[in-house]
C-alpha cells in the first residue's frame, strides 16, 4: 500500500515538473519571473500557510502547501536555466543534510530525549562544510523581531549558553522593568526605545524557557482582542451610539459581555 502511495506521489510531481516546463516556455507571466520577483510572493504564500495553520483548517494547510510547493519548483527551474543547480541538486543536497544530522538514526549517536537532537543539530551545522561558520549565522536577517529573538535564544541553548535554572529568568526580567521605568521616567525616547527591547527580549526568553511559543501567544491574544472589539463594535451600532462619544466605562460594558460568552462558548 505504501509502495503504491509513493508511486502515486511520483507521478503527481513528474506532472508538476512537466506543468512548470510547459509554463516557463509558453505562459508571457511565468517566463518574466526571477528570484527577485517570486521573493515577496514567496514570503506570501508562507503567511498565508501560517493562517491557515492558526485556524487548523486542513483543506486550506493543502492548498497553500500546494502553492509553497510550486516555489520551490520555479526556483529549481530558474536555477536549472541558468546551470548553477537544479531539483535533484537540491534534493540530494538534503537528503544528504538529513542523514547528516540524524546520527542517532543513521549512525551510532546514542541520544536520550528531544533535547539533545537539538543540541547535536545545532554542533552539527557548525562542522557542514560549507554551512554556517557560527553559531546565529543560520538566523535570517528578514525575520520578524520576535521570531528572531526566540531563534537566536534557542541556538545559544543549543550549545549550552542558558540559565542554569529556569527560574532565573524572572530575575532578568524584573531587572529589566526596572530599568525601563527609570528611563521612562526621563523621558528620554531613544534609551526608552532600548529598555523596552531588552524588557521584550527577556520575555521571549521566559517563553521560550516555558515551553510556551510567543510568537502562537501573542496571536492568541491579537484575536481575542479582534473578537471582543468587533462584538463592541457591533453592539455600539446596533444601539445606535458612535464609539467616539462613548466613554470608557460604557464601552466596557460590551466588552465584557464578550468576556463572558467566550466564557460560555
Amino acid at each position: 500500500m505504501q509502495e503504491s502511495h509513493n508511486e502515486q506521489t511520483l507521478l503527481a510531481f513528474k506532472h508538476l515538473l512537466d506543468i512548470m516546463d510547459q509554463l516557463r516556455e509558453l505562459c508571457p507571466w511565468d517566463k518574466e519571473q526571477t528570484n527577485a520577483t517570486l521573493r515577496t510572493l514567496t514570503i506570501e504564500e508562507t503567511y498565508e500557510l501560517a493562517d491557515a495553520i492558526i485556524h487548523n483548517d486542513a483543506q486550506m494547510i493543502k492548498k497553500e502547501l500546494g502553492d509553497l510547493l510550486l516555489h520551490i519548483v520555479f526556483y529549481a527551474k530558474i536555477g536549472s536555466e541558468t546551470g548553477e543547480f537544479n531539483l535533484t541538486n537540491v534534493i540530494e543536497a538534503l537528503n544528504e543534510k538529513l542523514i547528516y544530522r540524524h546520527p542517532h538514526i543513521f549512525g551510532e549517536v546514542a541520544v536520550k530525549d528531544a533535547k539533545e537532537v537539538e543540541e547535536n543539530w545545532e554542533r552539527l551545522k557548525l562542522k557542514e562544510k560549507g554551512g554556517n561558520k557560527t553559531v546565529l549565522e543560520g538566523v535570517p536577517e528578514s525575520l520578524p523581531a520576535m521570531i528572531k529573538a526566540y531563534r537566536i535564544q534557542d541556538k545559544a541553548r543549543g550549545v549550552g549558553f542558558d540559565w542554569e535554572h529556569k527560574e532565573q529568568v524572572w530575575d532578568k526580567v524584573t531587572e529589566e522593568l526596572e530599568e525601563l521605568k527609570i528611563e521612562v521616567k526621563k523621558a528620554d525616547q531613544d534609551k526608552m526605545e532600548a529598555e523596552f527591547g531588552d524588557l521584550l527580549f527577556s520575555i521571549i526568553n521566559t517563553a521560550r524557557l516555558y515551553g510556551i511559543n510567543p510568537e502562537n501567544a501573542l496571536e492568541r491574544t491579537n484575536r481575542k482582542f479582534i473578537s471582543r472589539f468587533n462584538y463592541l463594535e457591533e453592539r455600539t451600532i446596533k444601539i445606535g451610539r458612535d464609539l467616539k462619544q462613548m466613554t470608557l466605562s460604557e464601552m466596557d460594558v460590551f466588552w465584557n459581555e464578550a468576556k463572558e460568552l467566550e466564557k460560555n462558548s
